[in-house]
């Protein structure tokens, strides 16, 4: 029998007492898989949404190549800045709540610690045991600060570090984004071009789409399947979209 995909005789290895110390001990960390999915699945989408787009013109496969790969780089490094940004203002952002939880358990203790003792009352703690909690709690600054900072403002230790999730979602974005445009790529340098090169770029980035959709699925626990048609279905819109506008802009140019 399996939980999760982990079998439980490895589930009890890792709940040993021996086993349970070592993880308290390092702490909880931080996954960098919802980066590399956002990363992977933008540029999947908005790579592939450019080639419709021109596709749907009836333009030139060079300018496929030249809009894709400006969409790559330009695209990929605008959320990676925004990504690194907007996870470094948050940091900044929580350094400034326990800057001021530290305050006020300095400045008002009394008044800290009273919500404290709310917070687990609402934890089903009573009479002697509740005061016994308070006062272990509010013993050790850090320990009563890191407290109140997860109940008070529903803030974890597990934070993650915001240039490497900036890397992981341009890196991310290069190799999947890559996927619509590989095969016009392939045309433009060998001596043997692919015909069709719109459909094999659908299948690829279709394929990139699945299988995006299933690592999303399995990290958070959903059925692959359904996972895979859900990222295969709203890439598949914006693709429509795009190839829709190509259209249109099409038949306005020619008239």
């Amino acid at each position: 029998m399996e939980v999760n995909g982990e079998s439980i005789d490895s589930l009890k290895r890792s709940h040993t007492r021996k086993a349970i110390s070592k993880r308290l001990a390092q702490g909880p960390t931080y996954s960098y898989v919802r980066d590399a999915v956002i990363g992977a699945s933008d540029g999947a989408i908005t790579t592939f949404a450019v080639v419709a787009g021109v596709s749907g013109a009836d333009l030139s496969a060079g300018i496929v190549i030249v809009l894709g790969l400006a969409n790559l780089l330009a695209d990929g490094f605008s959320m990676a800045v925004g990504n690194f940004l907007g996870i470094r203002a948050e940091l900044e952002r929580q350094a400034k709540t326990r800057a001021d939880e530290h305050l006020h358990v300095a400045l008002i203790p009394e008044g800290e610690r009273e919500e404290m003792r709310q917070i687990l009352e609402r934890k089903g703690f009573a009479g002697d045991d509740l005061d016994r909690a308070v006062q272990v709690v509010t013993a050790n600054v850090n320990r009563w600060v890191d407290a109140m900072l997860l109940e008070e403002h529903g803030l974890g230790k597990s934070q993650p570090v915001p240039w490497k999730a900036g890397l992981t979602v341009f890196a991310a974005f290069l190799i999947v984004g890559m996927v619509p445009i590989w095969v016009y790529l392939w045309n433009w340098l060998s001596d043997h071009p692919v015909s069709t090169p719109f459909f094999w770029s659908a299948v690829g980035t279709g394929t990139a789409f699945v299988l995006v959709g299933a690592l999303k699925g399995r990290v958070v626990g959903k059925p692959a399947f359904r996972s895979s048609i859900e990222t295969l279905t709203l890439g598949g819109i914006a693709a429509g979209l795009a190839y829709g506008v190509g259209l249109a802009l099409k038949s306005v140019v020619t008239g």
